[in-house]
């Protein structure tokens, strides 16, 4: 059996897992609360949400990328944290003790999402199948949802505690397949990650080192490549200024969707609507990224990543002012699907880009740093409309300003690409300089 098969069956698994987790926290933070009660709690649980990324980001991007198996071991260890802690949820689903351990929860899944995006490279023949793996896997996250949310409802109506003992179960099982991936990349070695060949020995030997490669196999210490071997200065300079880019680019996309989830729910909230319509809404947006997950593969083959992270970003901007001139419910739904495809399409052309053009023994740590900045934005535009009454910011304004956000943003991007492929500075960078220059001259100097 083919190593992504083994990986498929495990997020699969996982993705099951977090969808019962999901159920059976949702009805306390929410729908039992009326709209003025529900914001305080639902803001605290955005700003849990982020707390894990503090670990993620400095911790366990590296250990990923230098243990021996790290990416393999990484993706079995959260199964069994998950389990674990869902299991602990379970005595304490009514107390204060509940924040702490989904914040564990939250820990070990994007540790999980962080070692499983490093190991697809390896699992893939060819670079332009990147996207197809990423979309496959995004289809199964979608599969093992929906596949949970009858058993996980049906549960919940007894009780939530039986939903997390399901959940641990899951995540038990999560771990059987993921047993089965491989310790090192399946992909065959090309000319950039062979290594170097040895000196002769001279006394004292000094300890072998290696080129940058995949490290799931290697712990040693790590040495660049020779001069006449590296890429062009001006190619990695491009690479990495076009990961930054798509960075930036998809962290306005989390931005969008944190700010529309919130903003549509709190709405419906206050206009009353039956409970059913915030079913619909979570269906429009998974129908979106359903569309998103399916049809990226087949542009992918026709379009660079590039140029779908900006159409998505530009569909959005276009639909979102098309609902500031009729903001009823029906409108409200097609922005939401519409968002939930810009989301889909903009994670698997990100993960492709990063896939693509970061060193291979870095991707861990790249992942974990981008995934940071990328919840820091979920959070920041899902507290927007979660501390602003809707009194405040009302429905049509909230809705211009997700148009114009995500106008801006693909004006920034295909800016910086364009500059990027005339070695210029992107104009985000522009920006970025001279307003720190201005608050440096209109900082108050200390006093002498």
């Amino acid at each position: 059996m083919q190593p992504f098969t083994w990986l498929a069956r495990t997020h699969l698994l996982s993705a099951a897992g977090d969808a019962l987790i999901a159920i059976a926290l949702a009805g306390s933070l929410f729908f039992n609360l009326d709209p003025a009660a529900a914001r305080p709690r639902v803001a605290l649980y955005l700003l849990v949400t982020m707390a894990p990324f503090a670990v993620v980001g400095p911790l366990i991007g590296p250990l990923v990328d230098r243990s021996r198996g790290g990416r393999r071991g990484m993706i079995i260890g959260a199964g069994i944290a998950r389990a674990v802690l869902a299991l602990l949820m379970v005595r304490h689903l009514d107390s204060l003790l509940l924040f702490p351990e989904a914040f564990g929860a939250l820990v070990a899944g994007k540790t999980y999402h962080v070692a499983k995006s490093a190991v697809v490279p390896g699992l893939v023949r060819e670079e332009r199948d990147l996207v197809e793996a990423n979309s496959k896997l995004m289809l199964l996250s979608g599969l093992g949802g929906a596949l949970a949310a009858g058993p996980g409802v049906l549960l919940s109506l007894a009780s939530s505690r039986w939903v997390l003992v399901l959940a641990a179960v899951v995540f038990v099982l999560m771990t059987f397949p993921a047993r089965r991936l491989p310790r090192f990349a399946v992909r065959p070695r090309t000319l950039d990650d062979a290594p170097p060949a040895s000196p002769a020995p001279e006394p004292p030997s000094p300890p072998p080192q290696r080129w940058r490669q995949p490290s799931d196999n290697y712990t040693g210490p790590w040495v660049d490549p020779p001069d006449d071997m590296r890429p062009a200065p001006a190619a990695a300079t491009r690479r990495r200024g076009g990961m930054l880019l798509a960075g930036s680019a998809m962290g306005v996309v989390r931005a969008m969707t944190g700010f529309t989830l919130f903003l549509i729910a709190f709405w419906l909230r206050t206009d009353d609507a039956a409970p059913w319509w915030f079913g619909f809404m979570f269906t429009a947006s998974a129908v979106g990224q359903l569309i998103g997950a399916v049809g990226a593969p087949w542009l992918r083959r026709r379009v660079r990543e590039e140029v779908l992270l900006a159409s998505t970003l530009l569909l959005a901007a276009a639909v979102s002012f098309y609902v500031v001139t009729a903001p009823d419910r029906f409108s409200v739904l097609v922005l939401a699907m519409v968002i939930g495809l810009m989301s889909a399409l903009g994670k698997l052309c990100f993960d492709a880009i990063v896939q693509r053009d970061e060193v291979p023994a870095d991707r861990g740590r790249t992942f974990a740093r981008f995934e940071t900045r990328f919840q820091l934005m979920w959070v920041i535009g899902g507290l927007v409309p979660v501390a602003a009454p809707s009194g405040i910011l009302p429905l049509r304004a909230g809705v211009m300003l997700l148009g114009i956000a995500g106008l801006v943003a693909v004006v920034l991007y295909a800016g910086g690409l364009w500059a990027l492929a005339r070695g210029r500075r992107p104009p985000s960078e522009i920006i970025a300089t001279r307003v720190r220059t201005r608050i440096r001259r209109n900082r108050p100097e200390p006093p002498a």
